[in-house]
């Protein structure tokens, strides 16, 4: 069979087994109990806790046992002792949002070197490349999550046209080697010199992912950039930061501000006008997919190396729509 169809096949069993149709659950009925621990970058923040209950979804439609255990903060010092932990007990397979492409590489392959199969979701090791027989970071079975280069770019096209076409932007991100928004960052300098060449795009402002210093930083461009245009925030942290900023300098609407990440505390932004545009992931597909993908590889089917899912632009003319509204993240 076809990899992608199997793993159709097997979410597709998944899907079945949730509604209530056990009768196609049979070609997948195993006697051993598996066990998948999921390790997010994070435990506290909406994206992954939103991404919790995708992956608790699939477990219990495949009778998987999920565990979740990581750190308090995204930060690789404290997610690879977590991780040591999580190979101690020896789950049958290992979802992790890795907090650095090259820290984690050689923790993580402590768990391939067990025996334990690794699929990463959200952001990845190396380069993300994985399965292809060439250098030391392409053991993992998969990568899955959203094609942020794209959602960069998205990112981009939002701003670009929320300011006219025109003008001087500048991108909040958290700090350089973290896979997701090294990629979000890219796809919107792209975008914007391929498609939008009257945009300037300033330097880049790293926070840390610190709020507070987010805000203080957009408050330093405008004085250096009393023209200024639109800030991107790259994640939930510079996002929010950014709009304070903009709110603090007296610049409400006339600074716009695209959000990537859709928890509630950007909606509230987007109601009260502080954040423009937010591009919101779908994380609870990510940890769906996730488990899905680990029971078909334990069950014994090949899987996809690389599985990308979807994107929802909200702004304040769609937020309060139902349709929409659903890919805010849980808290």
């Amino acid at each position: 069979m076809e990899r992608r169809t199997i793993l159709k096949a097997a979410t597709a069993t998944a899907l079945a087994a949730a509604i209530g149709f056990t009768g196609m659950t049979g070609a997948f009925a195993q006697d051993k109990k598996y066990t998948v621990a999921l390790v997010p970058g994070l435990t506290t923040d909406a994206f992954y806790i939103t991404m919790r209950k995708g992956a608790q979804a699939a477990a219990d439609a495949l009778g998987v046992e999920l565990v979740f255990q990581g750190a308090p903060d995204f930060n690789p010092v404290l997610q690879v002792p977590v991780l040591d932990a999580v190979i101690a007990r020896q789950p049958s397979a290992i979802l992790i949002a890795p907090t650095d492409t090259t820290q984690l590489v050689e923790p993580l392959r402590k768990a391939h070197d067990a025996g334990i199969p690794v699929i990463t979701v959200d952001t990845f090791i190396g380069t993300g490349k994985y399965q292809t027989g060439d250098g030391n970071a392409d053991f993992p079975l998969s990568y899955i999550a959203s094609d942020n280069v794209l959602g960069g770019r998205m990112a981009a096209r939002a701003l670009a046209n929320a300011i006219g076409g025109e003008g001087k932007v500048y991108v909040s991100n958290v700090k350089p080697g973290i896979s997701t928004t090294d990629q979000r960052e890219e796809g919107f300098k792209a975008e914007m010199k391929e498609a939008f060449p009257n945009v300037t795009v300033l330097e880049t402002q790293f926070n840390d992912n610190d709020a507070n210093k987010a805000a203080s930083q957009l408050q330093a461009v405008f004085a250096r950039n009393s023209d200024l245009k639109g800030v991107f925030g790259a994640n939930l942290f510079s996002a929010l930061g950014a709009g304070n900023g903009v709110q603090q300098a007296g610049q409400t609407g006339k600074v716009r501000v695209v959000a990537f990440d859709a928890p509630t505390s950007i909606v509230d932004n987007i109601n009260a006008g502080l954040v423009d545009v937010a591009i919101a992931q779908h994380p609870a597909e990510i940890g769906y997919y996730g488990v899905v993908s680990a029971y078909a590889h334990l069950t014994g089917q090949s899987i996809p190396v690389s599985i990308g899912t979807g994107f929802t632009v909200i702004d304040k003319a769609n937020v309060a729509d139902p349709e929409v509204a659903k890919y805010i993240y849980s808290d």
